[in-house]
């Protein structure tokens, strides 16, 4: 059984081989935009806390975050009371907020 540093290993020697046959003329666009999505990084679980943390960083209300996520300031106000956890797109934004900060997602 691999562990998960060496399958990160494996993916990116077959993600750089998937580069070298696109340069090359081997693999189209299309296909290589599928290898680069295998190679993605996971995103982590956001916390309650987490959530509040970037709030707080930021400076910003539930009802402002909400609408940079594009969700509703109930749905904000679970997540910090740990009755629901973001998911799909929500968490992807939070995670580009966290990375990239708010000019990313303005």
């Amino acid at each position: 059984m691999t562990t998960k540093s060496e399958s990160s290993g494996i993916l990116a020697a077959v993600h750089e081989t998937a580069q070298d046959l696109h340069h090359a003329g081997f693999i189209d666009k299309r296909r290589m935009r599928y290898f680069d999505a295998l190679c993605l990084d996971p995103i982590p679980p956001y916390t309650r806390e987490h959530i509040r943390a970037l709030r707080d960083r930021y400076q910003l209300s539930q009802t402002v975050l909400a609408c940079v996520l594009n969700t509703s300031a109930s749905t904000v106000r679970q997540w910090e009371i740990g009755s629901k956890h973001p998911s799909g797109p929500s968490l992807k934004l939070l995670s580009l907020l966290d990375r990239k900060g708010l000019d990313a997602l303005l």
